[in-house]
């Protein structure tokens, strides 16, 4: 399932909605635990686990971004900055296991916004096959596919909206 796109006051949200057959916990684990969240997102380190502390987003040149932790409440809720963006997950037991939400908070719709949308969507396919114990054959060509559903949903998203975007 796509992401649900909205316009709000402050500019955009991208609304990802999975469920889980597991845990809340266990899905937390994998959002804050570096030894998980290396596995599905590489780049992404845990610096201080806390409101006011950080992840960081390494980059391939060794340097990296600091990623400022602005809500966090375990194992429910966890916001952080992405750019100048935001990034909130947010789990909510269940009684088979948990629902995700996942809440991109976009200033802007830019044409990178395909390209964020389809790597999350990747991202929450991978977290769901690894707590399954599962692996995905080809990330790459998992997102290729996204990306080009996701460019078609923007597009057509900015054209109902009546806008171009940035």
């Amino acid at each position: 399932m796509l992401a649900i796109l909205e316009k709000v006051p402050d500019g955009y949200d991208a609304r990802f909605h999975r469920s889980f057959g597991h845990s809340a916990e266990a899905v937390w684990s994998m959002l804050t635990e570096n030894d998980k969240l290396s596995r599905w997102f590489s780049e992404l380190e845990v610096g201080e686990l806390r409101e006011g502390g950080f992840i960081r987003f390494n980059m391939p040149d060794g340097s990296f971004e600091k990623l400022d932790i602005l809500e966090l409440n375990p194992p429910s809720i966890l916001e952080y900055t992405w750019g100048e963006d935001r990034v909130r997950f947010e789990l909510y037991p269940e009684p088979e296991g948990c629902r995700l939400v996942l809440i991109e908070k976009l200033q802007a719709i830019t044409a990178h916004t395909p390209k964020d949308l389809a790597g999350w969507h990747v991202c929450l396919e991978v977290v769901r096959l690894m707590l399954d114990g599962e692996e995905m054959p080809s990330r790459k060509e998992e997102w290729e596919s996204w990306y080009e559903q996701y460019t078609r949903h923007v597009d057509a998203f900015l054209a109902e909206e009546g806008g171009q975007g940035n």
